[in-house]
This record gives C-alpha cells, structure tokens and sequence, in this order.
C-alpha cells in the first residue's frame, strides 16, 4: 500500500525554512508544499476572515496531496487556528511555535528579541508563551511584516531591500543588552544571512525549524511514504515561485482551488 506524503502549509515560501530541517531528520519521506499565496501576507488579516481561510486552503491542499501528516509552517496560522484544524482534519496536525523557550535559556543578559507578524507578537497564545517560558526575561516584540515580502523576493532571486531590513530591525537595538532574538515568522529564517549582516552586534537567531522537525518525526514515524519527486501547490500564478520550490526539491506548483 502507498503511503502519502508529508504536507508542508504556509501562506507563502516560509515554510520552506522548514523542508531543510524535516529533511534532515527524515531524509526518506517524501514531502509535498502548499501556499496560500493569493491571499500573502497573513499577519495582517483579520483574525475570523483567517480562520476561515485556513480551514479551506488546508481542507484543500490535504484532500489534493494525500498527506498522511500536515505541518502547519506558519505560526500565525498556528496561534489562530491549530485547534480548528485539528478539529476538522482527519490527518495528524502539527503546529508551529515561536521559540521563546529556547531562546529565554540561551540568553545570557535576560534580553530577548521577538521578531514577528503583528499578528503574532499581539496574539494571547504568544502571550502565554512569554508568561510560561520567559517571565525572567525582558522581551522585546517587534512586529516586522515588511520582512515577509522581502524573503518573497529573496527566494525569487532578488536582493532584500536593505533599508526595509534595516527599519524592520532597528527596535531591537535600543537596549545593548539584547542578545537573542526570536525568528518568529517561518519566512525569517530564510533571511537569517540578510539580517545578521544588518545587526551591529552578534546576536543570537533562534527559530522553531528544528522542534517542528522533531515533532514531526514522532507523528509521522512509519507512516509517511518514500521519498520522490515533490508536489507543491499554489493558491495563485507566480512563475517566480516555480524556481525558489525548485531550489527545495519541489515539482513546479499545480493551481490549487479553495472552495
């Protein structure tokens, strides 16, 4: 019996910081990538418009893949609507969380950089995380949405804006003290090369790649497929995109269609 693949969802390529990691920790399964690009960026969105929205596309692009697992490489997608999906899919879900944990035991000085969507620097849940894992610490969020077009444009070969870059990080060196921040957007660490460049100061850049990988691991142990040519799926035409899913293993995007 053929199994199907693990399905990679973001609302654009920012899930593709996490293909590397899932590949790594498992080189054999094959994977397939969905996005709703037609309706990039989510972190400005309204939070009922968005929830709905995730429902149909994921509902969509499981039903198109036949995945066995669905990860959910987005975190405002996963601090909206986790608990929906898992609801309404019949396919393991598995979510992503800003790495505040991580990032409040590595730092040294107690100051610590969230750098997000101004959905989730602003959502409860992302509060909570903060309460739990990092009540010593001093956090700083800072909601940085321009970053997401300019790691669009980055995997499509273009050269990020320097002066968006440079704006979108500037709150995080007001305090000398800050030296770990948080990639709390899936499309971040795609610019980690870009934004360490822009920093004045070595910072530590901490993201969720690697927990989501081991979560995955579990979930999907003995059940996803073999490893072969990647689907993906688009909810609008880009012809850049069919090169930057290229650089990740992944077939050029088939239209998916969200009722």
């Amino acid at each position: 019996m053929s199994l199907g693949p693990i399905l990679v969802f973001d609302s654009g390529v920012g899930g593709l910081s996490v293909v590397a990691a899932l590949r790594h920790r498992l080189p054999e399964a094959a994977l397939a990538y969905a996005c709703d690009n037609a309706m990039l960026p989510y972190g400005v969105r309204e939070d009922g418009w968005l929830v709905r929205r995730i429902l149909a596309v994921c509902e969509a692009a499981v039903a198109a893949s036949g995945c066995v697992t669905l990860v959910v490489a987005c975190n405002t997608a996963s601090t909206l609507a986790l608990d929906a999906l898992r609801s309404r899919l019949s396919v393991p879900v598995v979510g992503t969380v800003p790495a505040i944990k991580p990032a409040a035991a590595l730092s040294r000085s107690g100051h610590i950089g969230l750098l997000a969507t101004s959905a989730t620097v602003a959502r409860p849940y992302t509060l909570r995380l903060i309460e739990t894992f990092a009540a010593h610490c001093r956090v700083t969020r800072v909601a940085a949405d321009a970053l997401v077009r300019e790691a669009e444009r980055w995997l499509a070969g273009e050269t990020p804006d320097a002066e968006v870059v440079r704006q979108a990080l500037a709150p995080l060196w007001e305090d000398p003290a800050l030296d770990t921040v948080v990639l709390g957007c899936t499309h971040f660490p795609l610019l980690r090369d870009v934004l360490a460049a822009a920093a004045p100061r070595e910072i530590a850049w901490v993201d969720s790649s690697e927990a989501i990988a081991r979560r995955t691991a579990q979930v999907a142990a003995g059940v996803a497929s073999h490893r072969g040519p990647g689907e993906s799926f688009a909810t609008a035409r880009d012809p850049r995109l069919a090169d930057g899913l290229a650089h990740f293993g992944f077939a050029p995007p088939q239209p998916l269609r969200v009722l």
